[in-house]
């Protein structure tokens, strides 16, 4: 399945995140951040929902050092990535320069002082997009498994 995703964090202290090249310096709250798998939406997202896995994405480095709470998957065949940033980036404060490498806005991660959900349904309701929110890496191999 392809398509689109946000995942809610929680980052519960200030922190440093460090990536290959970059710092961030990240304050405590709600974060959301919206990714995109054209190949594999489950297979990407539950990869997110595991503990164990080799740092690539500046995601990966974030979720290191906080909890992700639960993810929406947003089923495409069209490309919504920057789309939904850019709604994102209505209701949150902007991590510039954090997981935005193609696509042409300068951030996918934004922060929110306290639950992003409202905001995140009203995006995808305005869109008209079909999503299904998930909390576990078990729920998003049962969403793909679903025919």
């Amino acid at each position: 399945m392809r398509g689109s995703y946000f995942l809610v964090v929680l980052l519960e202290n200030d922190k440093t995140v460090r990536t290959k090249g970059r710092e961030f310096h990240l304050r405590k709250g709600h974060y959301v951040y919206v990714g995109s798998a054209m190949n594999s939406l489950e297979k990407r997202v539950a990869r997110h929902f595991s503990g164990k896995k080799r740092l690539h994405w500046h995601i990966d480095f974030l979720l290191k050092e906080a909890k992700l709470l639960r993810a929406y998957l947003i089923p495409s065949e069209e490309r919504l990535e920057e789309k939904l940033s850019l709604g994102v980036a209505k209701y949150g404060e902007p991590v510039e320069g954090f997981g935005a490498g193609d696509v042409r806005v300068s951030t996918n991660l934004y922060r929110f002082e306290g639950e992003p959900d409202g905001a995140l349904t009203a995006i995808l309701s305005e869109l008209g997009l079909e999503w299904k929110r998930v909390k576990s890496r078990e729920e998003v191999i049962g969403f793909g498994e679903r025919k």
